[in-house]
Protein backbone atom coordinates (compact mmCIF):
# COMPACT_ATOMS: atom_id res chain seq x y z
CA UNK A 1 0.00 0.00 0.00
CA UNK A 2 1.47 3.69 -0.72
CA UNK A 3 1.06 5.92 2.68
CA UNK A 4 1.37 9.71 3.28
CA UNK A 5 2.25 10.53 6.50
CA UNK A 6 0.76 13.92 7.66
CA UNK A 7 2.27 15.51 10.92
CA UNK A 8 3.93 18.67 11.42
CA UNK A 9 6.71 17.06 13.74
CA UNK A 10 9.19 16.34 10.81
CA UNK A 11 10.18 14.25 13.61
CA UNK A 12 7.29 12.07 13.79
CA UNK A 13 7.13 11.75 10.21
CA UNK A 14 10.76 10.50 10.13
CA UNK A 15 10.04 7.91 13.07
CA UNK A 16 7.47 6.45 11.67
CA UNK A 17 8.43 6.17 8.17
CA UNK A 18 11.60 4.36 9.50
CA UNK A 19 10.05 1.96 11.56
CA UNK A 20 7.63 1.22 8.58
CA UNK A 21 10.64 0.71 6.30
CA UNK A 22 10.78 -2.96 7.82
CA UNK A 23 7.84 -4.13 6.25
CA UNK A 24 7.42 -4.28 2.90
CA UNK A 25 3.56 -4.68 2.31
CA UNK A 26 4.00 -0.24 2.70
CA UNK A 27 5.53 2.36 0.97
CA UNK A 28 6.04 5.71 2.32
CA UNK A 29 5.78 7.97 -0.40
CA UNK A 30 5.54 11.12 1.12
CA UNK A 31 4.85 13.15 3.68
CA UNK A 32 3.02 16.62 4.40
CA UNK A 33 3.41 19.20 7.27
CA UNK A 34 0.27 20.31 7.78
CA UNK A 35 -3.33 19.81 6.46
CA UNK A 36 -3.07 21.89 3.12
CA UNK A 37 0.12 20.52 2.39
CA UNK A 38 -1.71 17.14 3.14
CA UNK A 39 -4.14 18.14 0.37
CA UNK A 40 -1.56 19.15 -2.39
CA UNK A 41 0.11 16.37 -1.70
CA UNK A 42 -2.29 13.55 -1.96
CA UNK A 43 -3.30 15.05 -5.60
CA UNK A 44 0.27 15.08 -6.30
CA UNK A 45 1.00 11.19 -5.41
CA UNK A 46 -2.34 9.52 -4.79
CA UNK A 47 -1.57 7.51 -2.17
CA UNK A 48 -3.84 4.79 -0.64
CA UNK A 49 -4.10 5.65 3.14
CA UNK A 50 -3.23 8.77 4.36
CA UNK A 51 -1.95 8.85 8.34
CA UNK A 52 -3.04 12.15 9.37
CA UNK A 53 -2.80 13.92 12.46
CA UNK A 54 -4.99 16.44 13.77
CA UNK A 55 -3.40 19.40 15.86
CA UNK A 56 -2.22 21.23 12.49
CA UNK A 57 -1.17 24.44 11.62
CA UNK A 58 -3.29 26.07 8.46
CA UNK A 59 -5.79 23.63 7.95
CA UNK A 60 -5.86 21.01 11.25
CA UNK A 61 -6.62 16.85 10.30
CA UNK A 62 -10.48 17.23 10.37
CA UNK A 63 -10.90 19.44 8.08
CA UNK A 64 -8.21 17.84 5.56
CA UNK A 65 -9.72 14.58 5.99
CA UNK A 66 -13.48 15.75 5.31
CA UNK A 67 -11.69 17.25 1.88
CA UNK A 68 -9.86 14.28 1.34
CA UNK A 69 -12.80 12.28 1.34
CA UNK A 70 -14.84 13.98 -0.31
CA UNK A 71 -12.74 14.93 -3.51
CA UNK A 72 -10.49 11.80 -3.44
CA UNK A 73 -13.09 9.20 -2.01
CA UNK A 74 -10.42 6.51 -3.13
CA UNK A 75 -7.96 7.59 -0.71
CA UNK A 76 -8.58 6.50 2.78
CA UNK A 77 -7.50 8.28 5.95
CA UNK A 78 -6.34 6.91 9.20
CA UNK A 79 -6.10 9.81 11.99
CA UNK A 80 -2.99 9.75 13.96
CA UNK A 81 -3.60 11.78 17.24
CA UNK A 82 -2.00 11.60 21.10
CA UNK A 83 -5.49 12.71 22.27
CA UNK A 84 -8.45 10.12 22.58
CA UNK A 85 -11.97 11.40 23.60
CA UNK A 86 -15.62 10.15 22.60
CA UNK A 87 -16.09 14.17 20.90
CA UNK A 88 -12.91 13.38 18.52
CA UNK A 89 -14.11 9.72 17.92
CA UNK A 90 -17.20 11.10 16.67
CA UNK A 91 -15.39 13.95 14.67
CA UNK A 92 -12.85 11.65 13.21
CA UNK A 93 -16.21 9.41 11.70
CA UNK A 94 -17.89 12.23 10.55
CA UNK A 95 -14.94 13.71 8.97
CA UNK A 96 -14.59 10.14 6.89
CA UNK A 97 -11.89 8.52 8.44
CA UNK A 98 -11.91 4.92 8.50
CA UNK A 99 -9.05 4.44 11.12
CA UNK A 100 -7.58 6.01 14.62
CA UNK A 101 -4.72 5.32 16.31
CA UNK A 102 -2.85 6.91 19.55
CA UNK A 103 0.58 8.44 18.41
CA UNK A 104 2.89 5.87 20.67
CA UNK A 105 1.29 2.74 19.73
CA UNK A 106 3.61 -0.19 19.16
CA UNK A 107 4.33 -0.21 15.18
CA UNK A 108 2.57 -3.19 14.83
CA UNK A 109 -0.30 -1.78 15.80
CA UNK A 110 0.29 1.06 13.35
CA UNK A 111 0.54 -1.36 10.77
CA UNK A 112 -2.78 -3.44 11.73
CA UNK A 113 -5.11 -0.18 11.76
CA UNK A 114 -3.57 0.75 7.60
CA UNK A 115 -3.69 -3.21 6.87
CA UNK A 116 -7.30 -3.12 7.91
CA UNK A 117 -8.30 -0.02 6.34
CA UNK A 118 -6.70 -0.88 3.25
CA UNK A 119 -8.58 -3.74 2.71
CA UNK A 120 -11.71 -2.08 3.47
CA UNK A 121 -12.37 -2.43 7.33
CA UNK A 122 -12.21 0.11 10.33
CA UNK A 123 -9.80 0.27 12.70
CA UNK A 124 -9.76 2.30 16.18
CA UNK A 125 -6.96 1.22 18.90
CA UNK A 126 -8.64 -0.51 21.80
CA UNK A 127 -7.61 2.74 24.28
CA UNK A 128 -9.93 4.97 21.90
CA UNK A 129 -12.61 2.20 21.49
CA UNK A 130 -12.93 2.12 25.27
CA UNK A 131 -12.70 5.83 26.53
CA UNK A 132 -15.19 6.72 23.77
CA UNK A 133 -17.50 3.52 25.32
CA UNK A 134 -16.69 4.82 29.17
CA UNK A 135 -17.69 8.16 28.37
CA UNK A 136 -20.89 7.24 26.29
CA UNK A 137 -22.13 5.20 29.01
CA UNK A 138 -21.52 7.11 31.70
CA UNK A 139 -23.52 10.12 29.51
CA UNK A 140 -20.38 12.08 29.45
CA UNK A 141 -19.85 15.01 26.82
CA UNK A 142 -23.48 16.10 27.19
CA UNK A 143 -23.29 19.40 25.24
CA UNK A 144 -24.08 22.87 27.33
CA UNK A 145 -26.89 24.95 26.30
CA UNK A 146 -25.08 28.21 27.71
CA UNK A 147 -21.99 29.33 25.66
CA UNK A 148 -19.21 31.58 27.32
CA UNK A 149 -17.80 32.38 24.10
CA UNK A 150 -19.45 35.83 22.68
CA UNK A 151 -20.89 36.76 19.20
CA UNK A 152 -17.71 37.32 17.65
CA UNK A 153 -15.78 34.83 19.25
CA UNK A 154 -18.28 32.21 17.99
CA UNK A 155 -17.83 33.26 14.03
CA UNK A 156 -14.13 33.11 14.60
CA UNK A 157 -14.40 29.98 16.82
CA UNK A 158 -16.61 28.35 13.81
CA UNK A 159 -13.59 29.43 10.95
CA UNK A 160 -11.15 27.84 13.09
CA UNK A 161 -13.15 24.46 13.09
CA UNK A 162 -14.02 24.88 9.22
CA UNK A 163 -9.94 24.70 9.23
CA UNK A 164 -8.97 28.12 8.46
CA UNK A 165 -5.61 30.09 9.09
CA UNK A 166 -5.59 33.36 10.98
CA UNK A 167 -4.92 35.25 8.27
CA UNK A 168 -7.65 33.85 6.34
CA UNK A 169 -10.13 34.15 9.14
CA UNK A 170 -8.93 38.36 9.44
CA UNK A 171 -9.65 38.75 5.38
CA UNK A 172 -13.23 37.11 5.95
CA UNK A 173 -14.33 39.28 8.74
CA UNK A 174 -12.37 42.10 7.98
CA UNK A 175 -9.81 42.80 10.51
CA UNK A 176 -6.29 42.48 11.61
CA UNK A 177 -4.58 38.88 11.96
CA UNK A 178 -3.41 39.93 15.60
CA UNK A 179 -7.13 40.51 16.05
CA UNK A 180 -8.04 36.88 15.76
CA UNK A 181 -4.86 35.97 17.18
CA UNK A 182 -6.66 37.05 20.17
CA UNK A 183 -9.94 35.99 19.72
CA UNK A 184 -8.13 32.56 19.70
CA UNK A 185 -6.11 33.09 23.10
CA UNK A 186 -9.13 34.37 24.81
CA UNK A 187 -11.59 31.43 23.63
CA UNK A 188 -8.74 28.82 24.78
CA UNK A 189 -8.85 30.72 28.63
CA UNK A 190 -12.45 30.47 28.48
CA UNK A 191 -12.70 27.06 27.46
CA UNK A 192 -9.71 25.44 28.87
CA UNK A 193 -9.17 24.17 25.62
CA UNK A 194 -5.73 24.42 24.46
CA UNK A 195 -5.17 22.88 21.04
CA UNK A 196 -6.91 23.50 17.53
CA UNK A 197 -8.59 20.39 17.78
CA UNK A 198 -9.85 20.76 21.24
CA UNK A 199 -11.62 23.99 19.89
CA UNK A 200 -13.42 21.87 16.78
CA UNK A 201 -14.40 19.47 18.95
CA UNK A 202 -16.37 21.86 20.94
CA UNK A 203 -17.81 23.80 18.00
CA UNK A 204 -19.05 20.08 17.04
CA UNK A 205 -20.44 19.81 20.27
CA UNK A 206 -22.27 22.69 20.52
CA UNK A 207 -23.75 22.71 17.16
CA UNK A 208 -21.59 25.65 16.09
CA UNK A 209 -20.12 22.82 12.82
CA UNK A 210 -21.57 20.19 11.23
CA UNK A 211 -19.22 17.90 9.58
CA UNK A 212 -21.12 16.04 6.62
CA UNK A 213 -20.09 12.89 4.89
CA UNK A 214 -19.95 12.70 1.68
CA UNK A 215 -21.75 9.78 0.18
Amino acid sequence: MKLLIVDDHSVICLGVRLQLAHYPQVEVIGEAGDGQEAIIRARELQPDIVLMDIDMPHKNGLAATQELRRDMPKIKVVVFSVEENVDLVLCVIQAGAQGFVLKGSPIKEILCALETVHSGGTYFSDEVARTAMNKLVNGHGVKSSVSPLTRREREVLILIADGLSNKEIAAQLNVEPRTIETHRERMMRKLDIHTVAGLTRYAIGQGLVVLTRSP
